[in-house]
């Protein structure tokens, strides 16, 4: 416990004096988010922020693996290291195409080198049945490689308002972090713990008060992305079953989950790509109903903390009281779906009707 708390503090502390010198280094050296007709800011904002959460976050874990006798034999090094390096690589994805703007396609293959990385080191999805032959560990990797890729790209997606996807990975990280604790889980509470104090530290500078004075870009939300679903995929509940146990980390993320389902639905019903910026997200629809820029973030938060909440009761429920949870979700995702999407108020509109609201830093 004493490890995890200093893996926290740390992160925070790094992040918190890290973050204001990253703004200046942005600014200096032009590396910002300028003001365009599909943006709400009206003024150049530093664009390097997920440096800042990367260098907190992997800043903590790495004075971790030098000191592993700290957190005893059952950390596995290889696995730890392996998760470094692929968040290194999707960090710097990210960090690329914030700088160049990558092609859609460029930017998703890239992302498989990471997925392979940790696939290969046992950061992967199990599936009971399908432990044995070359066609089980095939379907076992795809499973992982979607995985990974929905969950990074929707805390990407996320990213389009001030505090959204950092106050939503604060939450998660924080959900992950007990349930790690209480089920005795190292390699999981260190990795949560780490992306909590990161997260933690740049919301001071990313949430509307009254504006984000930086953005993390993609380097920081396919980072946090990752890493989010790789303690999805890592956390493990010893008391529960799982066929059970699986619908944890799903119900943890159903945030981001949701928000890139919609997009996708709305986008493919108005024949309009998937991989172009846009005011389709639930936070622009709930800005449509005349919250502020701030309480959206902190409403996403108390979604993200009762999913939370449901997701610990269901480490301990029975197969019943699971499956009934989760369809009991599913009816209120469809619904929720269903009057963003038709309801007047809440529906897509044009970019120049929404641009008022627009806050999208994708």
């Amino acid at each position: 416990m004493t490890v995890i708390m200093l893996i926290f503090i740390i992160a925070l502390f790094f992040g918190s004096v890290g973050t204001p010198l990253v703004k200046k280094v942005a600014i200096k050296s032009g590396f910002i988010a300028v003001p365009k007709a599909d943006r709400a800011h009206t003024e150049p904002t530093a664009l390097m922020g997920g440096l800042a959460i990367y260098t907190a976050a992997i800043g903590a874990l790495l004075l971790i693996l030098f000191a592993t006798s700290l957190v005893g034999n059952t950390l596995r090094i290889s696995e730890f290291a392996s998760i470094i390096i692929a968040g290194t690589l999707m960090s710097a994805i990210g960090l690329w195409d914030d700088r160049r703007a990558l092609p859609a396609y460029v930017k998703l293959t890239a992302q498989f080198i990471p997925v392979v990385i940790v696939f290969l080191a046992g950061a992967r999805v199990q599936l009971p049945l399908l432990r044995i032959g070359v066609w089980g560990d095939v379907l076992n990797f795809l499973i992982t490689a979607c995985w990974i890729l929905y969950i990074t790209n929707a805390v990407n997606y996320l990213d389009n308002a001030d505090g959204i996807a950092i106050m939503t990975s604060a939450t998660a990280s924080a959900i992950f972090l007990l349930i790690a604790i209480l089920n005795g889980q190292q390699l999981v509470s260190i990795l949560a713990a780490a992306v909590l104090g990161a997260s933690l530290s740049f919301a001071r500078y990313n949430l509307p008060l009254p504006k984000g004075t930086i953005f993390m870009g993609d380097s920081g939300s396919l980072f946090l992305g990752f890493l989010l679903a790789i303690l999805g995929i890592k956390i493990r509940i010893a008391s529960n079953t799982p066929e059970i146990t699986w619908l944890v980390p799903i119900i943890v993320l159903g945030l981001p989950i949701f928000d890139t389902a919609l997009v996708f639905i709305s986008r493919t019903r108005r024949r309009v790509s998937f991989f172009r910026g846009g005011v389709d997200h639930t936070t622009h629809r709930l800005m449509r109903l005349g919250m502020d820029r701030l309480s959206v973030a902190l409403t996403v938060s108390v979604i993200g903390g009762a999913l939370g909440l449901i997701a610990i009761f269901v480490t301990q429920a029975s197969r019943v009281e699971a499956y009934v949870i989760a369809a009991a979700l599913g009816v209120l995702a469809l619904n929720a779906l269903w009057q963003m999407e038709f309801k007047p108020s809440l529906q897509f509109r044009t970019g120049q009707e929404l641009h008022s609201t627009e806050t999208d830093q994708t």
